[in-house]
Protein backbone atom coordinates (compact mmCIF):
# COMPACT_ATOMS: atom_id res chain seq x y z
CA UNK A 1 0.00 0.00 0.00
CA UNK A 2 2.43 2.63 -1.35
CA UNK A 3 -0.21 5.58 0.14
CA UNK A 4 -0.12 4.12 3.74
CA UNK A 5 -0.33 6.97 6.34
CA UNK A 6 2.32 7.30 8.84
CA UNK A 7 3.23 8.30 12.27
CA UNK A 8 4.18 12.37 12.12
CA UNK A 9 7.20 11.47 15.01
CA UNK A 10 8.77 7.95 16.80
CA UNK A 11 6.49 10.40 19.76
CA UNK A 12 3.50 9.96 18.38
CA UNK A 13 3.49 5.88 17.61
CA UNK A 14 5.18 5.20 21.16
CA UNK A 15 2.42 7.54 23.05
CA UNK A 16 -0.63 5.90 20.38
CA UNK A 17 0.41 2.44 21.21
CA UNK A 18 0.75 3.01 24.79
CA UNK A 19 -2.49 4.95 24.96
CA UNK A 20 -3.98 1.79 23.58
CA UNK A 21 -2.36 -0.94 25.91
CA UNK A 22 -2.58 1.43 28.65
CA UNK A 23 -6.88 1.53 29.32
CA UNK A 24 -8.91 0.77 32.17
CA UNK A 25 -7.29 -2.53 33.41
CA UNK A 26 -3.53 -0.71 34.46
CA UNK A 27 -5.58 1.13 36.74
CA UNK A 28 -8.48 -0.90 37.50
CA UNK A 29 -6.92 -4.39 37.58
CA UNK A 30 -3.64 -3.98 38.06
CA UNK A 31 -3.55 -2.39 41.88
CA UNK A 32 -5.96 -5.05 43.15
CA UNK A 33 -4.49 -8.13 41.60
CA UNK A 34 -1.21 -7.02 42.97
CA UNK A 35 -2.88 -6.27 46.71
CA UNK A 36 -4.51 -10.05 46.58
CA UNK A 37 -1.01 -12.05 45.47
CA UNK A 38 1.54 -10.35 47.94
CA UNK A 39 2.64 -6.88 46.60
CA UNK A 40 5.81 -6.72 45.56
CA UNK A 41 6.14 -10.53 45.05
CA UNK A 42 3.17 -10.27 42.15
CA UNK A 43 5.02 -7.17 41.09
CA UNK A 44 8.28 -8.77 40.31
CA UNK A 45 6.21 -11.87 38.45
CA UNK A 46 4.97 -9.15 36.33
CA UNK A 47 7.91 -8.17 35.25
CA UNK A 48 9.48 -11.12 34.55
CA UNK A 49 5.95 -12.51 32.17
CA UNK A 50 6.06 -9.06 30.61
CA UNK A 51 9.55 -9.41 29.21
CA UNK A 52 8.84 -12.65 28.25
CA UNK A 53 5.48 -13.06 26.99
CA UNK A 54 4.67 -9.66 26.25
CA UNK A 55 7.24 -7.98 24.49
CA UNK A 56 7.82 -10.84 22.41
CA UNK A 57 4.02 -11.12 21.13
CA UNK A 58 3.86 -7.86 20.72
CA UNK A 59 6.94 -7.53 18.09
CA UNK A 60 5.29 -10.24 16.13
CA UNK A 61 1.55 -8.27 15.86
CA UNK A 62 4.23 -5.06 15.20
CA UNK A 63 6.34 -6.69 12.35
CA UNK A 64 2.72 -8.18 10.62
CA UNK A 65 1.58 -5.01 10.52
CA UNK A 66 4.73 -2.87 8.96
CA UNK A 67 5.64 -5.78 6.62
CA UNK A 68 2.22 -5.77 5.32
CA UNK A 69 1.95 -1.90 5.70
CA UNK A 70 -1.69 -3.26 6.05
CA UNK A 71 -4.09 -3.84 8.51
CA UNK A 72 -5.13 -7.71 10.01
CA UNK A 73 -7.09 -9.09 7.11
CA UNK A 74 -5.25 -7.98 4.82
CA UNK A 75 -1.76 -8.35 6.19
CA UNK A 76 -2.09 -11.87 6.27
CA UNK A 77 -2.90 -12.09 2.89
CA UNK A 78 0.37 -10.05 2.07
CA UNK A 79 2.38 -12.38 4.05
CA UNK A 80 0.63 -16.01 4.05
CA UNK A 81 1.82 -18.32 1.56
CA UNK A 82 -0.58 -19.00 -1.73
CA UNK A 83 -3.78 -20.93 -0.97
CA UNK A 84 -3.30 -20.43 2.92
CA UNK A 85 -6.05 -19.15 5.09
CA UNK A 86 -3.98 -17.89 7.52
CA UNK A 87 -6.06 -14.52 6.61
CA UNK A 88 -9.35 -15.95 8.00
CA UNK A 89 -7.98 -15.21 11.46
CA UNK A 90 -7.70 -11.45 10.27
CA UNK A 91 -11.65 -11.39 10.70
CA UNK A 92 -11.68 -13.37 13.67
CA UNK A 93 -10.12 -10.46 14.89
CA UNK A 94 -11.83 -7.41 13.50
CA UNK A 95 -15.15 -9.55 15.27
CA UNK A 96 -13.31 -9.80 18.47
CA UNK A 97 -12.40 -5.75 18.38
CA UNK A 98 -15.98 -5.02 17.84
CA UNK A 99 -17.16 -7.52 20.83
CA UNK A 100 -14.54 -5.63 22.71
CA UNK A 101 -15.46 -2.10 22.22
CA UNK A 102 -19.22 -3.21 22.97
CA UNK A 103 -18.71 -3.50 26.34
CA UNK A 104 -15.42 -1.36 26.96
CA UNK A 105 -17.21 1.78 25.59
CA UNK A 106 -19.11 0.84 28.65
CA UNK A 107 -16.65 1.21 31.24
CA UNK A 108 -15.67 4.32 29.36
CA UNK A 109 -19.12 5.97 29.44
CA UNK A 110 -18.23 5.20 33.44
CA UNK A 111 -15.59 7.06 33.69
CA UNK A 112 -16.45 9.99 31.46
CA UNK A 113 -19.81 9.90 34.00
CA UNK A 114 -17.90 10.28 37.44
CA UNK A 115 -15.77 12.89 35.62
CA UNK A 116 -19.00 14.46 35.34
CA UNK A 117 -20.44 13.65 38.29
CA UNK A 118 -17.16 15.62 40.22
CA UNK A 119 -16.96 18.49 38.42
CA UNK A 120 -20.47 18.71 38.90
CA UNK A 121 -20.41 18.25 42.80
CA UNK A 122 -22.34 15.45 43.12
CA UNK A 123 -20.34 13.44 45.16
CA UNK A 124 -19.92 16.62 47.67
CA UNK A 125 -21.23 15.94 51.55
CA UNK A 126 -21.85 12.17 50.79
CA UNK A 127 -20.19 10.05 52.75
CA UNK A 128 -20.28 6.57 53.76
CA UNK A 129 -22.88 4.23 51.53
CA UNK A 130 -23.76 7.10 50.22
CA UNK A 131 -20.79 7.81 48.04
CA UNK A 132 -20.68 4.50 47.47
CA UNK A 133 -24.33 4.26 46.33
CA UNK A 134 -23.65 6.51 43.34
CA UNK A 135 -22.57 3.85 41.33
CA UNK A 136 -25.25 1.35 41.94
CA UNK A 137 -27.48 4.14 41.35
CA UNK A 138 -25.83 4.77 37.91
CA UNK A 139 -26.27 1.00 37.00
CA UNK A 140 -29.86 1.15 37.88
CA UNK A 141 -29.91 3.95 34.93
CA UNK A 142 -30.69 3.01 31.63
CA UNK A 143 -30.96 6.44 30.02
CA UNK A 144 -27.61 7.85 31.62
CA UNK A 145 -25.85 4.56 30.92
CA UNK A 146 -26.38 4.82 27.06
CA UNK A 147 -25.91 8.68 27.05
CA UNK A 148 -22.63 8.21 28.78
CA UNK A 149 -21.71 5.39 26.01
CA UNK A 150 -23.58 7.34 23.40
CA UNK A 151 -20.50 10.14 24.04
CA UNK A 152 -17.93 7.90 23.80
CA UNK A 153 -18.61 6.16 20.41
CA UNK A 154 -19.78 9.37 18.89
CA UNK A 155 -16.55 11.03 20.02
CA UNK A 156 -14.17 8.07 19.28
CA UNK A 157 -15.46 7.60 15.73
CA UNK A 158 -15.38 11.46 14.94
CA UNK A 159 -11.56 11.58 15.87
CA UNK A 160 -10.90 8.53 13.74
CA UNK A 161 -12.94 10.08 10.72
CA UNK A 162 -9.70 12.26 10.27
CA UNK A 163 -6.16 11.73 8.85
CA UNK A 164 -4.23 9.59 11.25
CA UNK A 165 -1.76 12.62 12.13
CA UNK A 166 -4.79 15.24 12.47
CA UNK A 167 -6.82 12.60 14.46
CA UNK A 168 -5.74 9.44 16.42
CA UNK A 169 -2.19 10.60 16.83
CA UNK A 170 -2.69 14.12 17.82
CA UNK A 171 -5.88 13.35 20.26
CA UNK A 172 -3.89 10.48 22.13
CA UNK A 173 -0.43 12.79 22.33
CA UNK A 174 -2.25 15.33 24.05
CA UNK A 175 -4.47 13.15 26.33
CA UNK A 176 -1.73 10.70 27.01
CA UNK A 177 0.81 13.80 27.99
CA UNK A 178 -2.28 14.65 30.27
CA UNK A 179 -2.57 11.65 31.42
CA UNK A 180 1.14 11.04 32.53
CA UNK A 181 0.80 14.41 34.59
CA UNK A 182 -2.26 13.77 36.21
CA UNK A 183 -0.85 10.73 37.57
CA UNK A 184 2.27 12.18 38.88
CA UNK A 185 0.31 14.77 40.75
CA UNK A 186 -2.02 11.89 42.00
CA UNK A 187 0.73 9.96 42.98
CA UNK A 188 2.55 12.34 44.75
CA UNK A 189 -0.02 13.65 46.39
CA UNK A 190 -1.14 10.13 47.50
CA UNK A 191 2.14 9.06 49.04
CA UNK A 192 2.30 12.55 50.79
CA UNK A 193 -0.53 11.70 53.05
CA UNK A 194 -0.54 10.52 56.45
CA UNK A 195 -0.50 7.06 57.01
CA UNK A 196 0.83 6.04 53.00
CA UNK A 197 3.64 4.49 54.14
CA UNK A 198 1.86 1.17 55.56
CA UNK A 199 0.13 1.66 51.80
CA UNK A 200 3.42 1.77 50.10
CA UNK A 201 4.49 -1.19 52.25
CA UNK A 202 1.34 -3.82 50.92
CA UNK A 203 1.66 -2.64 47.39
CA UNK A 204 6.10 -2.74 46.88
CA UNK A 205 7.05 -5.15 49.32
CA UNK A 206 7.15 -9.18 48.67
CA UNK A 207 4.59 -10.06 51.31
CA UNK A 208 5.55 -14.16 51.15
CA UNK A 209 2.89 -15.10 53.84
CA UNK A 210 0.51 -13.39 52.21
CA UNK A 211 1.39 -15.07 48.79
CA UNK A 212 1.76 -18.46 50.73
CA UNK A 213 -1.80 -18.35 51.24
CA UNK A 214 -3.21 -17.33 48.47
CA UNK A 215 -1.15 -20.15 46.77
CA UNK A 216 2.09 -19.76 44.40
CA UNK A 217 0.44 -21.34 41.66
CA UNK A 218 -2.34 -18.77 41.99
CA UNK A 219 0.06 -15.56 41.91
CA UNK A 220 2.16 -17.32 39.61
CA UNK A 221 -0.67 -17.57 37.26
CA UNK A 222 -1.92 -14.25 37.75
CA UNK A 223 0.73 -12.39 37.47
CA UNK A 224 0.97 -14.15 33.51
CA UNK A 225 -2.52 -13.12 33.07
CA UNK A 226 -1.80 -9.74 33.70
CA UNK A 227 1.57 -9.42 31.89
CA UNK A 228 -0.33 -11.02 28.59
CA UNK A 229 -4.04 -9.09 28.88
CA UNK A 230 -2.01 -5.97 29.80
CA UNK A 231 -1.48 -5.39 26.00
CA UNK A 232 -4.52 -6.84 24.85
CA UNK A 233 -2.79 -8.76 22.22
CA UNK A 234 -4.06 -11.15 20.40
CA UNK A 235 -7.02 -9.30 18.25
CA UNK A 236 -4.19 -7.23 16.15
CA UNK A 237 -5.34 -4.30 18.23
CA UNK A 238 -1.61 -3.05 17.97
CA UNK A 239 -0.80 -5.26 14.45
CA UNK A 240 -2.66 -2.12 12.74
CA UNK A 241 0.10 0.72 14.36
CA UNK A 242 2.71 -1.55 13.06
CA UNK A 243 1.19 -0.73 9.60
CA UNK A 244 1.83 2.93 10.02
CA UNK A 245 5.47 2.68 11.07
CA UNK A 246 8.81 3.82 9.18
CA UNK A 247 11.58 1.30 9.46
CA UNK A 248 13.96 3.76 11.23
CA UNK A 249 13.29 1.88 14.72
CA UNK A 250 13.28 -2.02 15.42
CA UNK A 251 10.13 -3.32 16.58
CA UNK A 252 12.01 -4.96 19.33
CA UNK A 253 13.20 -1.77 20.86
CA UNK A 254 9.95 -0.07 19.93
CA UNK A 255 7.74 -3.13 21.88
CA UNK A 256 10.06 -2.59 25.18
CA UNK A 257 9.37 1.11 24.94
CA UNK A 258 5.64 0.43 24.65
CA UNK A 259 5.73 -2.08 27.48
CA UNK A 260 8.18 0.61 29.91
CA UNK A 261 5.64 3.03 29.39
CA UNK A 262 2.61 0.68 29.86
CA UNK A 263 4.43 -0.74 33.30
CA UNK A 264 5.43 2.90 34.37
CA UNK A 265 1.19 3.45 34.64
CA UNK A 266 0.21 0.15 35.84
CA UNK A 267 2.62 0.26 39.06
CA UNK A 268 2.25 4.34 39.56
CA UNK A 269 -1.89 3.29 39.78
CA UNK A 270 -1.05 1.02 42.96
CA UNK A 271 0.54 4.05 44.38
CA UNK A 272 -2.65 6.13 43.94
CA UNK A 273 -5.12 4.07 45.32
CA UNK A 274 -2.98 2.19 48.26
CA UNK A 275 -1.45 4.63 49.93
CA UNK A 276 -4.84 6.91 49.64
CA UNK A 277 -6.78 3.12 50.57
CA UNK A 278 -4.76 3.17 54.26
CA UNK A 279 -4.38 6.68 54.62
CA UNK A 280 -8.43 6.48 54.97
CA UNK A 281 -9.07 2.79 55.99
CA UNK A 282 -10.71 1.67 52.94
CA UNK A 283 -9.85 -2.12 52.16
CA UNK A 284 -7.56 -2.15 49.76
CA UNK A 285 -8.50 -5.66 48.00
CA UNK A 286 -12.07 -4.53 47.57
CA UNK A 287 -11.87 -6.04 43.69
CA UNK A 288 -13.24 -4.37 40.80
CA UNK A 289 -15.96 -1.60 42.97
CA UNK A 290 -12.37 -0.12 44.08
CA UNK A 291 -12.70 2.48 41.43
CA UNK A 292 -16.31 3.10 41.79
CA UNK A 293 -17.27 2.38 45.28
CA UNK A 294 -14.09 2.56 47.62
CA UNK A 295 -12.22 5.67 46.03
CA UNK A 296 -15.20 8.23 46.19
CA UNK A 297 -15.09 7.29 49.98
CA UNK A 298 -11.24 8.12 50.51
CA UNK A 299 -11.82 11.55 48.50
CA UNK A 300 -15.08 12.30 50.46
CA UNK A 301 -12.64 12.56 53.71
CA UNK A 302 -9.75 14.35 51.73
CA UNK A 303 -8.66 17.55 52.03
CA UNK A 304 -10.15 19.13 48.50
CA UNK A 305 -11.36 15.80 47.86
CA UNK A 306 -13.71 17.09 44.86
CA UNK A 307 -10.40 18.59 43.01
CA UNK A 308 -8.80 15.24 43.68
CA UNK A 309 -12.06 13.35 42.47
CA UNK A 310 -12.32 15.53 38.86
CA UNK A 311 -8.83 15.09 38.68
CA UNK A 312 -8.51 11.32 39.64
CA UNK A 313 -11.46 10.57 37.22
CA UNK A 314 -10.19 12.88 33.99
CA UNK A 315 -7.04 10.44 34.20
CA UNK A 316 -9.19 7.40 33.80
CA UNK A 317 -11.72 9.42 30.80
CA UNK A 318 -7.77 9.61 29.15
CA UNK A 319 -6.65 6.32 29.87
CA UNK A 320 -10.46 4.40 28.65
CA UNK A 321 -10.65 6.77 25.64
CA UNK A 322 -7.18 6.37 24.62
CA UNK A 323 -7.69 2.53 24.32
CA UNK A 324 -11.19 3.53 22.13
CA UNK A 325 -9.95 5.51 19.83
CA UNK A 326 -6.54 3.20 18.66
CA UNK A 327 -9.19 0.06 18.40
CA UNK A 328 -11.70 2.19 16.86
CA UNK A 329 -8.81 2.57 14.42
CA UNK A 330 -8.53 -0.19 13.76
CA UNK A 331 -12.29 -1.06 13.04
CA UNK A 332 -12.33 2.00 10.18
CA UNK A 333 -8.83 0.80 8.81
CA UNK A 334 -10.59 -2.90 7.96
CA UNK A 335 -13.38 -0.97 6.84
CA UNK A 336 -12.18 1.23 4.32
CA UNK A 337 -9.01 -1.91 3.17
CA UNK A 338 -11.60 -4.56 2.65
CA UNK A 339 -14.74 -2.89 1.49
CA UNK A 340 -13.33 0.07 -0.06
CA UNK A 341 -16.01 2.69 1.51
CA UNK A 342 -15.03 6.76 2.00
CA UNK A 343 -14.28 7.26 4.91
CA UNK A 344 -16.65 8.99 6.42
CA UNK A 345 -18.93 6.28 5.33
CA UNK A 346 -16.85 3.87 7.22
CA UNK A 347 -17.22 5.81 10.71
CA UNK A 348 -21.38 6.51 10.08
CA UNK A 349 -21.45 2.97 9.45
CA UNK A 350 -19.05 1.68 12.08
CA UNK A 351 -20.80 4.24 14.63
CA UNK A 352 -24.43 3.25 14.68
CA UNK A 353 -22.70 -0.87 14.68
CA UNK A 354 -20.62 0.12 18.02
CA UNK A 355 -23.63 2.01 19.18
CA UNK A 356 -26.29 -0.68 19.04
CA UNK A 357 -24.12 -3.23 19.99
CA UNK A 358 -22.91 -1.96 23.04
CA UNK A 359 -26.81 -1.76 24.55
CA UNK A 360 -26.84 -5.14 25.36
CA UNK A 361 -24.07 -4.43 28.28
CA UNK A 362 -25.44 -1.50 29.54
CA UNK A 363 -28.88 -2.47 29.40
CA UNK A 364 -27.40 -5.66 31.08
CA UNK A 365 -27.52 -4.07 34.26
CA UNK A 366 -30.82 -2.89 34.49
CA UNK A 367 -33.75 -4.17 31.62
CA UNK A 368 -31.70 -7.08 30.99
CA UNK A 369 -30.20 -8.78 33.83
CA UNK A 370 -29.56 -12.33 33.44
CA UNK A 371 -30.89 -15.01 35.88
CA UNK A 372 -27.87 -16.64 37.05
CA UNK A 373 -26.86 -17.28 40.37
CA UNK A 374 -23.18 -16.12 40.25
CA UNK A 375 -24.62 -12.97 39.72
CA UNK A 376 -22.70 -12.42 36.11
CA UNK A 377 -23.60 -9.97 33.47
CA UNK A 378 -23.62 -9.54 29.98
CA UNK A 379 -20.57 -6.99 30.19
CA UNK A 380 -18.89 -10.32 32.11
CA UNK A 381 -19.68 -12.74 29.58
CA UNK A 382 -18.05 -10.45 26.96
CA UNK A 383 -15.40 -9.55 28.59
CA UNK A 384 -14.96 -13.56 29.26
CA UNK A 385 -15.14 -14.10 25.65
CA UNK A 386 -12.65 -11.56 24.24
CA UNK A 387 -10.21 -12.03 27.08
CA UNK A 388 -9.93 -15.57 28.15
CA UNK A 389 -10.37 -16.97 24.52
CA UNK A 390 -9.74 -14.54 21.76
CA UNK A 391 -6.61 -12.93 23.32
CA UNK A 392 -4.50 -16.08 24.25
CA UNK A 393 -6.21 -18.10 21.21
CA UNK A 394 -5.34 -14.71 18.64
CA UNK A 395 -1.53 -14.53 19.75
CA UNK A 396 -1.51 -18.38 19.84
CA UNK A 397 -2.02 -17.93 16.14
CA UNK A 398 0.18 -14.83 15.41
CA UNK A 399 2.92 -17.04 17.26
CA UNK A 400 2.66 -19.67 14.94
CA UNK A 401 2.30 -17.55 11.86
CA UNK A 402 5.62 -16.04 12.34
CA UNK A 403 7.73 -18.92 13.81
CA UNK A 404 6.69 -21.90 11.67
CA UNK A 405 7.31 -22.82 8.16
CA UNK A 406 3.31 -22.71 8.00
CA UNK A 407 2.97 -19.35 8.26
CA UNK A 408 5.39 -16.56 7.04
CA UNK A 409 8.12 -18.06 8.42
CA UNK A 410 10.38 -17.21 11.59
CA UNK A 411 13.30 -15.67 9.07
CA UNK A 412 10.85 -12.84 7.87
CA UNK A 413 9.67 -12.39 11.09
CA UNK A 414 13.10 -11.56 12.00
CA UNK A 415 14.30 -9.66 9.40
CA UNK A 416 11.47 -7.30 10.07
CA UNK A 417 11.94 -7.26 13.79
CA UNK A 418 15.77 -6.51 13.71
CA UNK A 419 15.50 -3.76 10.52
CA UNK A 420 15.86 -0.15 12.02
CA UNK A 421 17.80 0.54 14.73
CA UNK A 422 17.56 -0.50 18.51
CA UNK A 423 17.16 -3.24 20.07
CA UNK A 424 17.42 -6.66 18.49
CA UNK A 425 15.48 -9.62 18.86
CA UNK A 426 18.13 -12.84 18.92
CA UNK A 427 18.02 -15.72 16.98
CA UNK A 428 18.61 -17.92 19.40
CA UNK A 429 14.95 -17.42 21.00
CA UNK A 430 13.36 -19.65 18.42
CA UNK A 431 13.18 -22.74 20.40
CA UNK A 432 11.51 -20.76 22.94
CA UNK A 433 9.08 -19.39 20.68
CA UNK A 434 8.67 -22.38 18.99
CA UNK A 435 7.98 -24.63 22.26
CA UNK A 436 8.10 -22.93 25.96
CA UNK A 437 5.90 -20.23 24.80
CA UNK A 438 2.83 -21.94 23.08
CA UNK A 439 2.89 -23.89 26.56
CA UNK A 440 2.61 -20.83 28.67
CA UNK A 441 -0.15 -19.15 26.54
CA UNK A 442 -2.32 -22.56 27.03
CA UNK A 443 -1.48 -22.56 30.43
CA UNK A 444 -3.49 -18.67 30.36
CA UNK A 445 -5.87 -20.47 28.08
CA UNK A 446 -6.76 -23.26 30.40
CA UNK A 447 -6.46 -21.21 33.72
CA UNK A 448 -9.53 -18.65 32.34
CA UNK A 449 -12.37 -21.21 31.20
CA UNK A 450 -11.11 -23.01 34.53
CA UNK A 451 -11.60 -19.94 36.85
CA UNK A 452 -14.69 -19.39 34.66
CA UNK A 453 -16.25 -22.61 34.83
CA UNK A 454 -15.65 -22.59 38.82
CA UNK A 455 -17.31 -19.11 38.78
CA UNK A 456 -20.96 -21.03 38.83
Amino acid sequence: MANRENFKSNLGFILVSAGCAIGIGNVWKFPYVAGQNGGGVFVLFYLLFLLTMGVPILTMELSVGRASRSGVVSGYRALEKPKHKWHLHGWVCVLGNYLLMFYYTTVAGWMLNYFVKYVKGDFSGLKGTAASGVFADMLKSPLEMVLFMGIVVVAGFLVCSFSLQKGLERISKVMMLGLLVLIIVLGINSVTLDGAAEGLKFYLLPDFDRASSVGWGNVITAAMNQAFFTLSLGLASMEIFGSYMTKEKSITGEAVRICTLDTFVALMSGLIIFPACFSFGVEPSAGPPLIFEALPNVFANMAGGRIWGVLFFLFMTFASFTTVIAVFQNLMAACVENFKWPKKVCALVNTLLVFLGSLPAVLGYNLWTLPLSNGLTVLDIEDFIVSNILLPLGSLVFLLFCVTKFGWGHENYLEECNTGKGIRMKRGLLPYFRYVLPLLILVIFFTGIYNFVLSF
